[in-house]
């Protein structure tokens, strides 16, 4: 598949950190992968559309193998997991190949177990609270999660002024239809979203489709 990969892809993996994840693009797709043989094709038809930063979710018993299998044959993509919820996930995701780890929640032992790995951290957030918490231990970018249960645009608007030294990649409930208002907001950097890859797509290897979607997805930076 032709590429036209952006000039983020110059980024050293060896120095990427986590708000580096939005310069690669406005949407990071969050994927669930039931069959590991999809995982490949999946990532090749979703970087054919431009997009280069993939979160694969440890939610199926094939996460590992996925994020391990577009590691290795993939490398021009930046593969991270999701659903990451222990340091032991995270040594396990590290080992596996992945460059970064996005959790839904904040803990200072996973904050810690991801520094020692040398694996950046995505955490999530849903409250002020975990907010200061996770700045007080050094993180300044964190995925609000699940976003549009949580009050979405309403609730960033709100902690523009008092957070006004964090940013944010909101998650859960996004669709392409919703994230550019999301996007438009300045504390948000990027969005998350499932919906570059349905699984009715992924199943039938509609992988013209998924390309589709990435390149409309993409589209989405210069809009905002």
């Amino acid at each position: 598949m032709a590429v036209n990969p952006s000039p983020a892809t110059s980024t050293p993996l060896h120095l990427l950190h986590p708000i580096d994840l939005a310069s690669y693009g406005p949407v990071i797709p969050v994927l669930v992968l039931d069959r590991v043989e999809d995982a490949l094709p999946l990532a090749r038809a979703l970087y054919a559309g431009g997009v280069q930063v993939l979160e694969v979710t440890l939610r199926t018993p094939v996460a590992l193998a996925a994020i391990a299998q577009i590691a290795r044959q993939l490398p021009e993509v930046v593969v991270g997991a999701g659903t990451v919820l222990s340091a032991g996930d995270a040594r396990r995701a590290r080992e596996a190949g992945a460059r970064f780890a996005v959790s839904p929640g904040y803990s200072r032992e996973l904050g810690q177990a991801c520094r020692a790995l040398g694996l950046p951290l995505l955490p999530g957030v849903a409250t002020a609270s975990e907010i200061m918490a996770a700045f007080a231990d050094g993180f300044q970018f964190f995925k609000l999660f699940p976003a549009e249960v949580l009050g979405g645009l309403a609730l960033l608007k709100a902690w523009a002024s008092p957070f006004r030294h964090v940013s944010f990649c909101p998650t859960g409930g996004i669709t392409e239809a919703t994230a550019p208002q999301y996007l438009a907001l300045p504390n948000v950097r990027c969005v998350g979203g499932s919906w570059l890859a349905p699984a009715q797509s992924v199943h039938a290897g509609d992988w013209a489709r998924i390309t589709q979607l990435a390149r409309e997805a993409q589209a989405l930076r210069a809009a905002r």
